[in-house]
């Protein structure tokens, strides 16, 4: 499942960006991840949210980094949510080192928990331009994996590759699928 079906089929390779711009079937790790639930609209987050989040994943970045522990890079913020349940809860992430058993508290709330997000098999595609337009993006991959024999197993996601405030606006959109019975 490494090569995606759409790949296999182009007469020309894609580079860059572009590649990314259409859906592919992949597996995908699992990753230790910092979490904070919050019931939200998807596409706006809060500060105390952000502030709870980051906090504990720098502070263990630098309890480690002083402790001579491994050092690591904070990745992009994700975001995982059921599409058709409103109001919605969301569980916003950012991968941490395996075997990470407790993060520092830098606030009281909202509580950041430590949690192993499995994946497998994922479908995936990225959408670049701004939240409200993602539609016809998560439209065209949920047509995908309906079209390539999967179903969706699994809550929508998103990895933030861009700052939200960004000019040009960059999020990967993403589900666990599997074979369709």
């Amino acid at each position: 499942m490494a090569v995606c079906a759409v790949c296999r089929l182009r007469k020309t390779p894609m580079t860059g960006e572009e590649r990314f711009k259409e859906p592919r079937i992949f597996d995908m790790p699992s990753y230790t991840m910092a979490v904070v639930e919050s019931r939200l609209d998807p596409s706006t987050v809060s500060e105390d949210v952000l502030g709870a989040l980051y906090g504990a994943v720098y502070g263990l970045k630098f309890r480690l980094r002083k402790e001579g522990g491994e050092d690591f890079n904070v990745h992009s913020l994700r975001a995982r949510w059921k599409d058709d349940e409103r109001p919605t809860t969301v569980f916003w992430a950012l991968p941490i080192p395996d075997g990470t058993t407790d993060l520092p508290a830098t606030v009281p709330s909202p509580k950041v928990k430590i949690e192993v997000w499995e994946y497998g098999a994922v479908a995936q595609i990225l959408h670049v331009g701004s939240f409200d337009e993602e539609g016809p993006t998560v439209e065209y991959l949920q047509g995908f994996i309906e079209s390539s024999g999967f179903e969706i197993a699994g809550m929508r996601e998103e990895e933030y590759v861009t700052r939200p405030n960004a000019p040009e606006r960059k999020v990967y959109i993403r589900y666990q699928v599997r074979r369709r019975r």
